[in-house]
């Protein structure tokens, strides 16, 4: 799974990798140099595999597949987003958007930011 929000002065970058019982939850800083990304790890931890699929599913990642959250009129800036995910066995989840956001997005994305925190202290 990945997560890319950017904004006007910070790109991050969330990847989870499920290995069996245990998943790998990493963020990067985004900053470009000729032209290509390069990223720098800011923090990483592991959770049970189990505690990302409960969080995965009470967000309902499933139901995000194709969101297109098309940028609201007369905001002049926020943050946009792209995430990815192969679940069960493959299945491709995809969502974008620009400070428009599907359902649970920020309870998704400030579990992330727990599972981080609580590796980190």
């Amino acid at each position: 799974m990945t997560l890319r929000e950017s904004g006007m002065r910070a790109v991050t970058d969330y990847e989870v990798v499920c290995r069996g019982e245990e998943s790998e939850v990493s963020e990067y800083s985004v900053g470009f140099k000729e032209g290509k990304d390069v990223k720098a790890l800011r923090e990483r931890a592991v959770c049970k595999t189990e505690e990302f699929l409960n969080i995965l599913n009470s967000c309902r990642i499933m139901s995000w597949d194709g969101f297109f959250g098309k940028h609201p009129r007369n905001v002049r800036d926020g943050t946009m987003f792209t995430f990815k995910a192969l679940v069960n066995g493959g299945e491709e989840v995809t969502a974008h958007g620009s400070q428009n956001f599907p359902r649970h997005y920020h309870e998704f994305t400030d579990a992330l930011d727990g599972i981080l925190r609580e590796s980190n202290k």
